[in-house]
Order: C-alpha cells, then structure tokens, then sequence
C-alpha cells in the first residue's frame, strides 16, 4: 500500500468521524448522545488508542469522555491548577505535578477567542495523527456541548421570569384592591418589595357596619414558594373570618394549616387585629411580629402591641398564645410594619430599629395618615442615604376618629 494510498484513508476516516458528529449536531442529540459519538469516531476513525476529555464547567475542567485508561484520573480540576497554554503536542501539562496522567502523551487544548473551552489529552496508536483535525473535531463537539449548556441557560432563566411573573401577579391579587377612607377610619398603605416578588402581606376586612379585621405579616423565603404559601394563608384566613371572630381559634387554626403545608419548614409571622367601633375595643394577637404601635390620641402615648404568641408554622401546637386587649378606644392610630423597615442601614452598617421608628411616631403623633407615610419615607431615604435595602418593607397606618 502506498504512502499516498494510506494518506487517501485517512482522510476518508477523518471525513467520516466529521459527518458522524456533525450529523448527530444538526439532529440535536444530546449531550450524553454527543459525547459517546465523539468516542466512537475518535477511537474507530482516527488513530488514537487512549484518551481524557475535560470540558470547562463552572467549578472547573470536568471529565466527559475517559476511555483506555488504567490509572485513577481525576474527575474533575478546579480552575485555579490550569493555566493557560495554546501549545499542543507532547504532554506538557499545565497542572500541578500531582496530575501525572502517565498513560497519554498527548496534550490538545481547546479554544473560543482566549477562554479555554476543553482539554484533550490522548495516546497515539502506531502512526500518524492529524494533530489541527483532532483539535478541530474537538473543537466543533465542545462548541456544541457550549451551545447546549447556554440553551438551557436560557431556558432555565426564561422559567425563572415566567415563575415570578406568575408569583408577583399571584401576590397583587391578594393585597385589597383599595383601603378605607371615611369619616370613621381612613387607612394608608406603603409597600416596597426587595424583588419582584416579596414576603410581606397585609389585609383588611370589613366583616360589619362596626367590626373590622387588620392584618400584616411577613413569609419566610420569596418567590414562588413564598406567593403560593401566602395565597393558602390568605385562603384560610378569609374563610376563619368570614365564620368567626374569635382570634385564639383563628390563630391556632392558621398555624395548624402552615404546619400541615410545609411541615415546619417555613413560617409566617402575623399580627391580627379587631375592632369594634360599638364597644370601642381593640382585640389582638401578635405571632412572632415586629409589634404594631399604639398612637392614644389623647394621652399623647405610644405603646407596642406584643402579647400574642410565638411564630406560625413552627410547632404543631402552639406553645403558649394570650389575647391582647384595649377598652375604650376612640381617636387613636395604629401603625403596622415588617422588619424590612426597622432593618434598613446606613452607610455605616447603623439600624433604623424599632427604638429610632417609635421616637419618630412620638413626634408625629396621630398625623394624618398620608402625610405621615410621605414624611416617613424621607426621614428613611435620608437615613440609608440611597443604601440598597435587604427585604420588603411594609407600613399600614389606620388612624380610627
């Protein structure tokens, strides 16, 4: 057989692997698919007896191809112990000596513009091997696998804004369409979300002519998580009020139906609220809650409602729950928050806190509503100086005349 006779076969071969792989490319096969057909054509079509393929991941250079080789290779080599080198040929690695990979003699690197995409190395069987088809072939199997990897990126992000999409119209369906403002109550609402989809909620419930409900708490997580526990939360509650007023039984109702949901692995602060404009008395439960504050009008006070109970969702069985309540109420005003609030910080890590927002209601006692939600908001803006904040923040202000 002549030199040109064999040279004509190998070319023929190279031809075949290139088709093989291509083929299988334009066919969108995957990557596990992909990665046997290179084997395949590799060892069958050209002339290589042994070899390690790594392709770059985002840990590192991580084993795709291994076949022909004995020794214990590792399965992956972080980043840090590769360095650059466009050079093929004899081994010459580009590794700390502890990766001896004695068996392969060959060393293949695989490029896009400067960032390494692959490395190949390899053991020859007798004879020749087109060195720039081999990098070349590679080149074309790792661009793909590349192109995979971004598809699903792609993908998996597109998933992700669909999701919150989903969640953060979920979340807008459960906060009341419009708040009270009458003679008798007039109620202001400020929400701030850290994402797109937030933790905080809050409601209002008008069960009669002279009850009403408040709420405001916090979920635990954001996202989709968080908006389908909220939605069930919001599910139980609207129904409990709708068929009582009793706050003990609601209470432990709702933290059994979080607890049965997520089995302790979430939770939900909360702080109810009732009001009866007849008897004049405010009934509360505080679960866990940053305390909502007590503006009396005419002592020209404040006092934080904390009586209530622990977390829900945690336990079972609530450990302990005691009822607050306040008589002859008439003129006064309520401010509700969530931790986002007090858990704002300035440029030199300092907190907002509960202290520094309970001295600024003192000295805006009984303000209307509105312009106390505008004035409050500036006092915060000029606290964080611009300071990106960490969570949702939530204010809900019913002043009661």
């Amino acid at each position: 057989m002549t030199a040109e006779t064999v040279k004509f076969q190998r070319k023929e071969l190279e031809l075949k692997a290139l088709l093989e792989i291509t083929q299988a490319i334009n066919e969108n096969k995957s990557e596990s698919v992909l990665l046997n057909i290179y084997k395949f054509t590799t060892l069958v079509h050209l002339n290589i007896k042994s070899l390690v393929l790594y392709v770059a991941n985002q840990d590192g250079f991580e084993a795709r191809v291994s076949h022909g080789v004995k020794e214990k290779i590792p399965q992956l080599i972080p980043y840090r112990d590769v360095e650059d080198n466009k050079e093929m040929g004899k081994l010459s690695l580009v590794m700390p000596e502890e990766y001896s990979f004695s068996e392969l003699d060959f060393y293949i690197p695989v490029y896009h513009k400067d960032k390494m995409l692959a490395i190949l190395l390899l053991k020859r069987k007798d004879g020749e091997l087109d060195m720039d088809y081999t990098q070349a072939l590679t080149n074309i199997l790792v661009v793909a696998l590349e192109n995979k990897r971004f598809a699903r990126k792609q993908l998996e992000q597109e998933r992700l804004k669909k999701e919150i999409e989903i969640a953060s119209n979920v979340q807008r369906m459960l906060f009341p369409s419009s708040l009270p403002e009458t003679d008798r109550l007039k109620a202001k609402v400020t929400y701030v979300p850290h994402s797109t989809v937030g933790g905080d909620y809050y409601d209002f419930v008008k069960k009669s002519e002279d009850e009403v409900f408040f709420c405001i708490a916090d979920v635990s997580g954001k996202g989709m998580p968080a908006a389908l526990l909220m939605s069930n939360f919001q599910a139980a509650l609207r129904t409990l009020l709708r068929s009582s007023s009793d706050l003990e039984m609601i209470v432990h109702q709702l933290n059994y139906t979080i607890f049965e949901n997520t089995k302790g692995e979430r939770f939900i602060t909360f702080f109810l609220g009732y009001y009866n404009y007849k008897t004049q008395e405010l009934v509360y439960v505080n679960a866990g809650h940053n305390p909502p504050i007590l503006c009396w009008e005419g002592e020209k006070k404040i006092e934080p409602l904390e009586a209530g109970t622990t977390i829900l969702g945690a336990f079972e069985e609530l450990p302990f729950l005691s009822v607050g309540k306040r008589d002859g109420l008439k003129g006064f005003t309520l401010h509700l928050y969530t931790d986002g609030l007090t858990e704002t910080f300035n440029d030199e890590d300092e907190e907002y806190g509960d202290e520094r927002f309970g001295e600024f209601v003192k000295e805006n006692l009984c303000m209307d509503p509105i312009e106390f939600h505008d004035k409050f908001l500036q006092d915060l803006q000029e606290f964080s100086n611009g300071k990106n904040r960490q969570d949702d923040i939530t204010l809900m202000s019913l002043r009661f005349k």
